[in-house]
C-alpha cells in the first residue's frame, strides 16, 4: 500500500480572526502521526461558501485524504456541508439517518427539534455518516476526485471521538504504514531541549538513522518521542529507549505523558502515605496540581496558602522575629513554613515555597525571580534558594512543579540531583 497524502481545512472566521486558537489541527496531526501518517498541509479559511468550494476542489485534486474541520452546526456560518456539496456538484438533501441521529439527540435532553437544529441533517446527496457520541452534528464523507473527504465538528471532544471511532478506523483499509509504525513518548522534567540532544550526541553518538528522535517543549516539560517505521526498527528501539532512559535518570517523570502529579500521587498512594502544601507565590498551584489527579483525595488531606506575613504567623506559627530580621522569602521562614504544615496537616511529607513572582517587588539582595523551597518531612528535611527569571506565570507553574518533583524524589529516595537545583541555584553575592 502507498503512503497517504492527507490535508486539513479548517474553517471559522474565529480561527482566522485569531479569537479561537486552532487546537484542532494539532491534534488530529498527532492522533495520525502516532499511526504513521503524515499531514501534508494545513489550511485555515473563513466562513465564504465560495472560498470553500474552491478550496476543497483544490485540496482533493492534490490529497488521498482531505479532513475538513467546523462547519456542521446550525447556525448561517456552518457552510461545510453545502461547499463539498458544491464542489462535488451533488444537490442537497435531508439524510435520513442524521435527521434520526438529531432527532434521538434532542429527545434525551427534553429538547424540540427546530429548524436551525434540521439544517445539521441537510447533507450532500449520497455521503456517508461519521456518528458523533458527543454532539448533535453529524459527520460525513464521500469521494470527490479520487479523494476521499471527511468532515469532522469543531467542538474538539466531539472532534476527539470521532476521528478515534470512526476515522482512524476507515484509513487503517487505505495504508500499511497505519500497521507499522511504533511510537513511544515520555515526559522530562528538569532538561531543555538543547540539553537533551547535546547528551545524545555526546554519550549516544551512533543513535540509529531508523529511530526518529522527537523533543516538543510542552512547558514545563520536554515530551520526548521515539519512532520507527519498519517492523525490523522496533526491537531495537526497544533497546536504545532504554540507553536514553537510563542516560536521562530521575529527568524522565514516567511513560506516555504522565506528569509529575501524577507520579507523585501514584507513589503516596503506594506507600499509603500523604503529603502537604505551604506555598505563598505559587498561590495554590500546587495543591491545584495535585487534586486534578483521580486518587488524590487519598493521599492529600490539607494545604495552606499563606500569602502574608500575618497569616504565615497565624496559620504556620512561622516565628513574627524571623519574618521581621530575614523577611519572607528566606530560608528559616520557609523551614517553618514547612515544620507549621506538616504540624497541622499531619501529612508524611510536605513542601514549602516563598518567592518572588513579580513583575516587580525584587531588590539587588533579593530579584524578581528567586524562590525559597523547602521539602521533606518533619524528621529529615532540605532548602535551597533558586534563581527563575520567567514572566509571573510560567514562574509559578514552574516553581509548583519543582515544588512536586522535589518531594517526590524525596519520597522516593532519589540521590541523583536534578539538574535544575545546579543550573538554577540563586548565588546571593552574583549580580542579577
Amino acid at each position: 500500500m502507498k503512503k497517504l497524502k492527507i490535508e486539513l481545512l479548517l474553517t471559522g472566521n474565529e480561527l482566522v480572526s485569531g479569537d479561537v486558537v486552532d487546537t484542532n489541527s494539532a491534534f488530529i496531526a498527532q492522533q495520525l502521526g502516532e499511526l504513521g501518517l503524515e499531514v501534508a498541509r494545513r489550511v485555515t479559511l473563513k466562513d465564504d461558501t465560495e472560498l470553500l468550494t474552491e478550496e476543497i476542489i483544490h485540496l482533493s485534486q492534490r490529497s488521498d485524504i482531505l479532513i475538513i474541520n467546523g462547519g456542521l452546526g446550525p447556525t448561517v456560518d456552518d457552510m461545510t456541508a453545502q461547499a463539498l456539496a458544491d464542489a462535488a456538484n451533488l444537490p442537497i438533501s435531508c439524510h435520513p439517518k442524521a435527521i434520526a441521529h438529531l432527532e434521538h439527540w434532542c429527545q434525551k435532553r427534553g429538547f424540540e427539534l427546530d429548524g436551525p437544529n434540521k439544517k445539521q441533517a441537510m447533507l450532500p446527496q449520497g455521503c456517508d455518516i461519521l456518528a458523533n457520541k458527543n454532539g448533535s452534528a453529524v459527520g460525513f464523507s464521500l469521494t470527490l476526485n479520487n479523494c476521499i473527504v471527511f468532515t469532522t465538528p469543531g467542538v474538539p471532544h466531539e472532534l476527539k471521538t470521532m476521528l478515534n471511532d470512526e476515522i482512524i478506523p476507515k484509513l487503517r483499509q487505505y495504508s500499511d504504514s497505519v500497521h507499522t509504525t511504533d511510537v513511544s513518548r515520555f515526559l522530562v522534567f528538569g532538561l531543555g531541549e538543547s540539553t537533551i540532544q547535546g547528551l545524545v550526541d555526546k554519550h549516544l553518538p551512533d543513535w540509529p538513522a531508523d529511530i526518529e528522535l522527537g523533543f516538543r517543549a510542552a512547558r514545563p516539560y520536554v515530551e520526548i518521542k521515539l519512532t520507527s517505521h519498519a517492523k525490523s526498527a522496533h526491537q531495537t528501539k526497544v533497546s536504545w529507549q532504554q540507553k536514553l532512559e537510563e542516560l536521562l535518570g530521575a529527568h524522565i517523570i514516567g511513560p506516555d505523558k504522565t506528569t509529575v502529579e501524577q507520579s507523585l500521587v501514584e507513589t503516596l498512594n503506594r506507600k499509603k502515605q500523604s503529603v502537604t502544601f505551604a506555598e505563598s507565590c505559587t498561590g495554590g498551584l500546587m495543591a491545584s496540581k495535585l487534586t486534578s489527579v483521580p486518587g488524590s483525595s487519598s493521599v492529600f488531606g490539607a494545604g495552606f496558602v499563606t500569602y502574608s506575613n500575618e497569616i504565615k504567623h497565624q496559620v504556620l506559627d512561622v516565628d513574627q522575629q524571623v519574618l521581621s530580621i530575614h523577611g519572607a522569602v528566606s530560608q528559616p521562614v520557609v523551614e517553618q513554613m514547612l515544620q507549621g504544615a506538616l504540624r497541622h496537616s499531619q501529612a508524611d511529607y510536605g513542601v514549602a515555597v516563598s518567592g518572588i513572582a513579580g513583575p516587580t517587588g525584587g531588590s539587588d539582595e533579593k530579584p524578581v525571580g528567586l524562590v525559597w523551597i523547602a521539602w521533606g518531612d518533619k524528621d529529615n528535611h532540605q532548602s535551597i534558594a533558586l534563581y527563575i527569571p520567567v514572566e509571573r506565570h510560567y514562574f509559578q507553574h514552574y516553581v509548583a512543579t519543582v515544588g512536586l518533583d522535589l518531594v517526590k524524589r524525596h519520597i522516593k529516595q532519589i540521590d541523583e540531583q536534578p539538574l535544575y537545583l545546579v543550573s538554577r541555584q540563586f548565588k546571593p553575592n552574583q549580580t542579577y
